[in-house]
Formats: C-alpha cells, sequence, structure tokens
C-alpha cells in the first residue's frame, strides 16, 4: 500500500486543493462582494487556461454554474492561490455580512428575530473557522494519514453545512420576512457547501482513505493492513492524566466557588495541554458556555448525582434554542466525566436543552443528562459517548454531528399534554454529509411516570428531523413500551424515503420489527454492513478516544 500511496499523492493533494477550494468559497458567498485578485505575482494566465482549471475544479460538484460563477475574474490556475484568494474576500465580506445583520436587528422588534441573528453571527463565524483550518491542513498532507486527513475534511465540511442550517432554523419561530430574507442571502453558499461535501466524498472514493459506501448507504469495511495500521496507532496512544489544574467547589474548599469563576481565568485560546478542572460535588446554578479556542478543557466530577450542573433557560421563556443549554461547548477535544446536567424548565418549556455539543473530539463519560425536549443536541463534529444517561421526552438527542453512542441508557419521561415522545430527532440534510447518531449496546427505559401516565403516551425510536435522517441502532436493549411502528413521521412525507434508518440485532420485547414502518428510508444490513457503522469505521481516525482513557469499542461490542 506504501507503493500505491507514494504514486498517488500528487493526485490525491491536488484533489484536496480542489476540495477546499469549494469549502473556502462558501463563506465568500456568504457576502456580496467579489474578489479582484490577479493570482499573485507569477503572472495572469490566459483565459483559456483559467477556465479550464475552473471548470476541473468544479466538475464533480452538484451546483457547476455556482461554483464557475464564484470563480469569475479568479486569473489563476493555480488551487493554492485560488483557495487563499477566496479566504481573503471571505474576511472582508463576512464582516459586510455581520453589519447588515446587525442593520436587521435593529428594526427588528420581535427579540426571538434578534436572536435568531446572534445565533446566525455565531454559526456563521463558526462556518469560517471551519474552512480556514480547512486551508491550514493542505500543507499537512500526509499519505501514511490520509483517513484521518479527509476525515477531518469531511467533518469540517459536514459542520459548515450544519452551521448554515442552524442559522436559517433560528428563523422559524421570528415574525416578518427576515428569516426568508437570510435563506436567500445563504443559497449559493449552501449549493457550495453541497458541491465541497461531494467533492470529499469523491476524493476518498479515489484514493481509498475511508470507507466507501455501498449502494444502500452502508459502508465497506477496512482492509487488514489499515485495520493493523489503526491498532497500532490505538497501541501507542498516550492516555490522559486527569490530574486537577483546578479546583471548584460549591462549599469554598476549592479555589473557585463556580464553573464560570475558574473559566474566566483560563487563556481565550488553548491549543497546548489539557486543562483539567476538578467540579467537587455540589449543585452549581449556572449556565456554562465554553467558548471555542478554548481547546483541550476536561470536567471531572464526583458523580452524576453529585456534581450537577442546573439551569431552566428555554424557548417557551424567550430564548433562542441554540443558547438554552445548561452546558454549551463550543472547544475542541472536550472531555466530561462523572458529572450531572440538567434543565428544569419542565414539559411546557419547549425546546430547552441540558447540553449543546458542536466541538470536535467531545467525549462524555458517565454523564447524566436530565431534560425534557430536545435535552441533548449533538450538534456537529465528532462526539464519543459512553456509559451516560440521557432523558427527555420530545427529540431528546437530536443534531447533526456524528455521535456514537456506547452502553448508555436513554430513559423516555412523561411529556407534556397531548404530546408524543420520540428518542431522537437526526438532522441530516446533506446526502454526502458523515453524520449520524449510532446507538450501540444501548438500553431504552420508561419513566415509570410515562408508564403511568393516562391516556397512554406513544413513545418511538425517533423521527426525521431532515430529509437525510440517519440514526442506526444496534445490539440494544429495548423495552416493551416503544410503539411496532418504530419510527414516527416528521411532517408528512418528509424524509421518509430518503432517511437511513438501521436497526440489528437488538434485544428486548421492543425490538420486535414485525410491525415497524414500511419506509423506504428503513434500511435491512447485513452483519458485514453493518459493522461499518462502527467507530473505527466512522471516525476517520480514533486516537483520540484512545488517548481519553475512556472505555470504547472500536468493532462491534461484546453484550
Amino acid at each position: 500500500m506504501a507503493g500505491e500511496w507514494g504514486s498517488k499523492k500528487k493526485a490525491v493533494i491536488a484533489g484536496v486543493a480542489s476540495i477546499l477550494l469549494v469549502a473556502a468559497i462558501i463563506a465568500v458567498a456568504i457576502g456580496t462582494t467579489k474578489s479582484d485578485n490577479s493570482g499573485g505575482s507569477g503572472g495572469i494566465p490566459d483565459v483559456e487556461s483559467t477556465t479550464k482549471a475552473v471548470d476541473a475544479i468544479c466538475a464533480p460538484t452538484q451546483y457547476k454554474e455556482t461554483c464557475q460563477n464564484s470563480l469569475v475574474g479568479a486569473n489563476t490556475t493555480d488551487p493554492k492561490k485560488l483557495i487563499e484568494t477566496a479566504i481573503d474576500v471571505t474576511v472582508k465580506s463576512i464582516g459586510g455580512v455581520l453589519e447588515k445583520s446587525s442593520l436587521l436587528k435593529e428594526v427588528a422588534n420581535d427579540p426571538m428575530t434578534k436572536g435568531a441573528f446572534e445565533v446566525c453571527k455565531e454559526v456563521l463565524e463558526k462556518a469560517v473557522d471551519d474552512l480556514r483550518r480547512s486551508v491550514d491542513k493542505v500543507g499537512e498532507f500526509d499519505a501514511a494519514k490520509a483517513k484521518e486527513y479527509i476525515g477531518d475534511l469531511r467533518t469540517w465540511l459536514s459542520a459548515v453545512v450544519t452551521n448554515q442550517e442552524t442559522c436559517v432554523d433560528a428563523f422559524e419561530n421570528t415574525t416578518g420576512d427576515t428569516g426568508e430574507k437570510m435563506k436567500n442571502l445563504l443559497k449559493t453558499a449552501r449549493e457550495l457547501s453541497s458541491n465541497g461535501l461531494a467533492m470529499v466524498t469523491d476524493i476518498s472514493e479515489a484514493v481509498g482513505s475511508l470507507p466507501l459506501e455501498h449502494a444502500d448507504g452502508s459502508r465497506k469495511l477496512l482492509s487488514e493492513e489499515e485495520e493493523g495500521f489503526v491498532n497500532r496507532r490505538l497501541l501507542e496512544a498516550t492516555t490522559l492524566s486527569l490530574k486537577p489544574t483546578i479546583e471548584v467547589a460549591k462549599d469554598g474548599s476549592g479555589k473557585f466557588k463556580s464553573i464560570n469563576e475558574a473559566l474566566a481565568t483560563l487563556p481565550k485560546k488553548n491549543n497546548e495541554s489539557f486543562i483539567v478542572i476538578h467540579i467537587k460535588a455540589g449543585v452549581y446554578n449556572e449556565n456554562i458556555d465554553i467558548p471555542k479556542g478554548l481547546n483541550k478543557l476536561v470536567f471531572v466530577g464526583d458523580g452524576p448525582k453529585s456534581t450537577i450542573i442546573t439551569g431552566d433557560k428555554s424557548m417557551a421563556g424567550g430564548v433562542q434554542t441554540y443558547y438554552t443549554a445548561t452546558l454549551a461547548v463550543n472547544g475542541q477535544d472536550f472531555l466530561a466525566k462523572d458529572i450531572g446536567v440538567e434543565n428544569t424548565a419542565g414539559p411546557n418549556g419547549n425546546q430547552s436543552l441540558a447540553v449543546r455539543v458542536s466541538g470536535d473530539r467531545a467525549i462524555f463519560y458517565n454523564v447524566v443528562m436530565d431534560g425534557y425536549q430536545d435535552t441533548l443536541c449533538a450538534d456537529t463534529h465528532r462526539q464519543f459517548y459512553r456509559n451516560c444517561t440521557i432523558s427527555g421526552t420530545v427529540d431528546f438527542v437530536f443534531g447533526n454531528g456524528l455521535a456514537l453512542f456506547q452502553d448508555c441508557t436513554f430513559v423516555v419521561r412523561k411529556p407534556g399534554p397531548k404530546q408524543a415522545c420520540m428518542v431522537t430527532a437526526q438532522g441530516r440534510s446533506d446526502a454526502n454529509s458523515n453524520s449520524a447518531i449510532i446507538i450501540q449496546n444501548g438500553h431504552f427505559k420508561a419513566d415509570p411516570a410515562l408508564l403511568a401516565a393516562q391516556p397512554p403516551v406513544t413513545s418511538f425510536l425517533g423521527r426525521p428531523w431532515k430529509e437525510m435522517a440517519r440514526t442506526i441502532i444496534m445490539q440494544s436493549d429495548i423495552e416493551g413500551f416503544i410503539n411496532p411502528t418504530g419510527w414516527a413521521p416528521w411532517v408528512g412525507n418528509v424524509g421518509l424515503d430518503t432517511c437511513y434508518y438501521v436497526e440489528h440485532n437488538n434485544r428486548g420485547p421492543g425490538a420486535k420489527t414485525t410491525g415497524r414502518a414500511k419506509w423506504k428510508g428503513i434500511r435491512h444490513l447485513t452483519p458485514e454492513q453493518v459493522q461499518s457503522w462502527t467507530g473505527r469505521a466512522v471516525y476517520g481516525g480514533d486516537g483520540w478516544i484512545a488517548k481519553s482513557g475512556v472505555p470504547y469499542a472500536p468493532t462491534m461490542m461484546q453484550v
């Protein structure tokens, strides 16, 4: 394989550069200006050469005209210079978009509309950050790490798509036409996002660095040589030390009495060593927002029933769903262990998050998350949950990240009047996104109050929040309270043909599939195919989990 990698290296670099070009101009499309950069000191290439370069870059995309129009006047055939030009324009144009948003916000009388603009500002800035680090990745290409390399790119570009969707979704409960205006403004950007993801998938197939997808959407397994390489990397991983850097104690026995006080002393950006905060037993009534840039942060509690972070922000209380989280994680490489997090807004609070995870490579181990509607937002990027308990009512595990749950318990609570319960609501909207909710050896249980409710409450494994929703439940124990149809529709027929729902080798009275919904999106995979949804196959490199010291099964589990 090493020789094969060497022969393909130049082609791979060129292909990745093309991917990143499309990714970079996503943010350009958010703005209204165009670059007049001539392509650098190497001279202006002839029109024919430039046209051929642009055509080649745009060839694999779904929205070719959008791609070509975005490169009018680029005057260079060098993919890297095209990327740099696009990023330069992005930096200038994104500020103009945010200024326009501020002006619109001033004339908006609806507080929820103002909140929607704040959400857009934050998530679009995150999209630009993902694009910038994608560009930085160009110079780091190492054929031996191609799987991880392309896994990063696909994850980051999937997050760009999600963040644009989040911006548009934020206007759903607002007045006036500002939401429609924002949707139109982002139309080209969303098309380019789709193009970029398509190119990532195309390149991953060309170099064989990611598991390829079968016609039914499942993935081919890694070769024995690739498996051996991953195993060696896992064995070489250095386990993270959880020795506290800072101690927080409600009773005053630590340096800080609140978590936010401790966070205020930390650098705004951290990419060096891990910062471990020991949060001693106590109830901490505060909303925690870990900003992007504050990476490698660890929260260690004294147990999920002893160390509890609590909040009660809700959509019903006038707060945008995105900002209701008691704990919001935006930094990379976050780890939480032995902690409880809750949102106490109750069944009448509507959307009320306990946890939102937007940072890449986040890990939760022995964490209890309690809420009602929308308890856990697995928002973007790669996430891993082990031995966690999540309780809720409506769509209480939702989002568009690549989230794997192992040995986790899902407790369905009694909802508000006339409400049904859905455990999952996955938000994949692009066929090339790598996102999914994967539940392995999960435990689906009913709270006693749910079982005692009169009239009885109907409960489902999930429903398709977006058209391409993807959820895999395997090796799990499902109690009999789950409705025999298993899955509920969202609105009308949306997503019923295009979703991707898999149940495999589950157990318990609620696991019988004979009465399941008959949608085209319900898939039946072979044992070989379903193994392609285990952690080792989906993450594009899982050494970050091994280094954490958290228990992890990279393949099928022993149950």
